[in-house]
């Protein structure tokens, strides 16, 4: 049985994560699959530790029949014949990963991702969903902090951190128990009161948010807000979700009424192009303007003009924020007193890179020692791999699997 490859992060110095984590990696090696993990000096955990789990640390893979990763594999370093499992930000057409696709297709190799790899309700068994959500919302507290600061006000916000500045999630959250009990207890001018975060969507990304906001007690008041109040039927008639999902073209915008309410929005949403935007710069001219209460968006999903029209670029955790001005329609970079900042990470979790790696790998290692044992050579419902493993092949040795044919047209293949 070849071996299973971790592949080294490369896509920027801040992508310390891996699919596995050591303690993962030695549970599957007593079981029989072996493993070959590249040397990385970013990683969270250290080359010697995976060692001592039983793996060969080596840059070389070519004895690997499946590689995991976490992000884009450079399109140099795709192999004949080898299956590459990762979140390769595809299923839309992403233009940026084009030249990553076609040689995919051309060197008749594999690409699985873990986005579309779900169980028989649909559901994602393996996710960082949670993970995004938590490094969001801490480093929108933090924006919240520096952006009053800029203002001249003086609160217990602008000792919050990145995500990445806490150790792991249980040290930033026990850090905001004692932000939120200082808030509490009145170290916050009137005129800000209430501090009210709207969370658009309710799934995984959502919860980590949320989770945030329990942690900071009573705080925040968090909003979360559902398609049924974020669109309205553009007739005035009844709103129908399953109608909304499947002609979202005989539904118009509304959320921009509630902007004005809001300090914080935090936009958790899946967004494809036929869905509405839901914050517009318009909305913004109302709700960070004069009078305005809105000073910091979450942008979690990161769609770049997406369902948030201001998020004209994703952001690194070196330089996370910057700052939209309604009155000029214009950009700043950083946090800027006036307007409102946006905080575009586009990938969060690995600001809690330790946290992260070990509850994604949690869910991915029970699938691995069938992905280590599948027939690559074989059709995929001739190789062995479990159907959610099947669900989320996008290419299979070189061919676009029926699911996902249609991304032969959106990336010039046809």
């Amino acid at each position: 049985m070849p071996a299973v490859g971790i592949r080294r992060e490369d896509k920027n110095e801040w992508e310390a994560r891996a699919p596995l984590a050591p303690s993962h990696v030695a549970g599957l090696v007593r079981s029989s699959v072996d493993f070959v993990v590249q040397p990385s000096t970013i990683r969270v955990f250290g080359d010697d530790e995976y060692r001592a789990a039983g793996a060969r640390v080596d840059d070389d893979l070519s004895g690997c029949g499946v590689v995991l990763a976490v992000k884009e594999i450079p399109p140099e370093h795709v192999r004949p014949g080898v299956a590459y499992v990762f979140y390769s930000h595809t299923i839309k057409g992403q233009p940026h990963n084009r030249g990553m696709f076609r040689r995919f297709v051309e060197a008749g190799a594999t690409l699985i991702d873990y986005e579309k790899m779900t169980g028989d309700d649909g559901r994602a068994v393996v996710s960082s969903s949670r993970h995004a959500g938590l490094a969001g919302m801490i480093d929108a507290l933090w924006a919240l902090g520096r952006r009053l600061e800029a203002e001249g006000h003086d609160t217990p916000l602008a000792e919050v951190r990145q995500a990445h500045g806490y150790r792991d999630l249980a040290e930033a959250k026990s850090h905001l128990a004692k932000v939120g009990r200082r808030l509490a207890a009145g170290e916050l001018p009137e005129e800000l009161r209430p501090l009210q975060v709207g969370v658009l969507g309710y799934g995984g990304v959502s919860g980590g948010v949320q989770e945030i906001l329990a942690a900071l007690g009573d705080a925040l008041r968090p909003v979360v807000f559902r398609e049924e109040d974020m669109v309205e039927r553009s007739d005035g008639g009844e709103f129908r979700l399953e109608e909304y999902y499947s002609r979202p073209e005989l539904y118009r915008p509304v959320l921009d009424r509630r902007l004005q309410e809001l300090t914080v929005l935090m936009n958790c949403l899946y967004w494809e192009e036929r869905y509405p935007r839901f914050v517009t710069r318009e909305g913004l001219r109302r709700a960070a303007g004069p009078g305005g209460r809105l000073r910091v968006i979450g942008d979690i999903s990161c769609d770049i003009e997406g369902a948030v029209e201001v998020t004209v670029r994703s952001t690194a955790p070196d330089a996370p924020a910057y700052t939209y001005d309604p009155a000029t329609d214009s950009f700043t970079d950083g946090v800027a007193a006036g307007g409102v900042v946006i905080v575009a990470v586009d990938n969060l979790p690995c600001e809690l890179a330790r946290d992260a790696t070990e509850a994604f790998g949690d869910a991915l290692a029970p699938l691995v020692p069938a992905m280590a044992a599948a027939d690559l050579s074989a059709s995929p419902d001739g190789s062995g791999l479990p159907g959610a493993v099947l669900r989320g092949t996008i290419v299979w040795r070189g061919e676009v699997t029926p699911p996902y044919a249609y991304l032969r047209g959106l990336y010039g293949l046809d």
